[in-house]
């Protein structure tokens, strides 16, 4: 079992940057491939940016290329959304999830997901 508790989120102004952090419960963290998605008002979850378990492979939607950076720190069994340059297209609910399987840009190849944390976008 993976538990899985995203914080971070909050009101910020177009052009403002936030830090999301993921934190994971038990041992074999660094097993996980880690995902966030998100998810604006009434529309699906969207891939947003994925990391490999030793972090060395890196993934990411084109519409959060350059502006986004995924991280973890597997002694502290966390990952990391760092968000710049946002827009208030970024605006959504922003899940982290688990993967054991090697496709990790597909919200189906998640089995483990956070109760998600609201990043508003607005001046």
């Amino acid at each position: 079992q993976v538990q899985l508790v995203e914080s971070g989120g909050g009101l910020v102004q177009p052009g403002g940057s936030l830090r999301l952090s993921c934190a994971a419960s038990g041992r074999t963290f660094s097993s996980y491939s880690m995902g966030w998605f998100r998810q604006a008002p009434r529309k699906g979850r969207e891939f947003v940016a994925a990391i490999r378990g030793s972090g060395s492979g890196t993934f990411y939607a084109d519409s959060v290329k350059g502006r986004f950076t995924i991280s973890r720190d597997n002694a502290k069994n966390t990952a990391y959304l760092q968000m710049n340059s946002l827009t208030p297209e970024d605006t959504a609910v922003y899940y982290c999830a688990a993967s054991s399987l090697l496709i990790i840009t597909l919200e189906s190849a998640y089995k483990y997901w956070g109760q998600g944390t609201q990043v508003t976008v607005s001046s």
